[in-house]
């Protein structure tokens, strides 16, 4: 249904392909690298929360896991398990990948509900911002704020680790029946434990590398619109691209498509940017953060298998004892 609602914005912004070739090469290989550099700050954050010196692995689960994501419907869930499952195969401890995917999500989270604050100030000296993203802003500031303090209680207290590691054991017992799971609470209490202590000593890095991931998405998303000819606010452009991340988040579509597009035109309209320029830089942004992961994890997914063998949901034990994995 969503999808329906969204599809007339999704064939507008898809109609503006011919005016692809109009737009500056210069800026378009800009947005290019960026994203690209966007992308390895993703890796290097996964390999920094999994402890692991791997990179073939986590390039490959990160890259075939967001292509799941991007293609099936509550993509999220299937994407996070794939993931999960190819770290395993790929030699890496299960319970080390468990806690690093989520530990990663929650930062990421974080990360990106933080945007909004940076716009605050502007907004306060009086940038002129419309009631729309002005909203987005103060929802952004909340949902900062609920992940600082859900991330607070889960680093800090045993008993919401414990009350949380028992919901996920009933529902992972629920979905395998053949093979039951009795001691998540430990272990999960066991890897909350390493991982707070390692990113106790390395925080400064996953503060670098998440900001880096946001903020040069942020510019590939400004080049785009650079490549039109428009030269709109910066400011409001971050309250547009952040409004559309947390929309983005809702699994109403696989991989936002439709959503994103609707959403992403429409704010960055009320970010005062031409409509013709707001239509077309959208359709560049989203060839390249969201067709091109596609392709590029259907490869990377063809290239693990050809090392480790077909993804099979349930062997994830034996791959993560199959082989150490080297600590950082």
């Amino acid at each position: 249904m969503a999808f329906y609602v969204a599809l007339p914005a999704l064939l507008r912004v898809v109609s503006a392909w011919p005016r692809l070739e109009h737009l500056e090469l210069s800026w378009l290989l800009v947005m290019l690298g960026a994203e690209l550099v966007s992308f390895v700050c993703a890796i290097a954050l996964l390999r920094l929360v999994l402890r692991t010196k791997q990179w073939f692995a986590v390039v490959a689960a990160l890259t075939a896991g967001n292509a799941v994501t991007n293609v099936l419907p509550a993509g999220d869930v299937a994407g996070a398990g794939v993931q999960y499952q190819m770290l395993a195969m790929g030699g890496i401890d299960a319970d080390q990948a468990a806690g690093g995917l989520a530990a990663s999500s929650i930062i990421g989270l974080a990360g990106l509900f933080m945007l909004p604050v940076f716009v605050l100030p502007a907004i306060v000296a009086g940038v002129p911002v419309s009631p729309g993203l002005e909203h987005a802003a103060y929802l952004g500031i909340g949902g900062f704020v609920l992940i600082v303090a859900s991330c607070a209680l889960l680093l800090t207290s045993d008993g919401a680790l414990r009350n949380l590691a028992g919901a996920l054991q009933w529902l992972l017992n629920v979905v395998r029946r053949k093979t039951k799971t009795t001691d998540l609470r430990a272990r999960l209490l066991a890897e909350r434990d390493l991982v707070r202590r390692d990113l106790g000593r390395r925080w400064w890095e996953a503060v670098l590398l998440v900001g880096g991931r946001i903020g040069l998405d942020y510019a590939a998303l400004l080049c785009a619109l650079r490549a039109t000819g428009a030269r709109p606010n910066p400011s409001l452009v971050l309250l547009a691209y952040a409004a559309t991340a947390v929309i983005a988040l809702v699994p109403l579509t696989p991989g936002g498509l439709g959503i994103v597009e609707a959403s992403l035109s429409g704010l960055l309209v009320l970010a005062k940017v031409p409509s013709a320029s707001a239509i077309i830089a959208t359709l560049a942004y989203r060839l390249v953060t969201y067709w091109l992961p596609i392709l590029a994890g259907g490869g990377m997914y063809v290239a693990f298998r050809r090392r480790y063998g077909p993804v099979r949901f349930g062997s994830g034990s034996h791959g993560a004892s199959g082989r150490p994995d080297p600590s950082v």
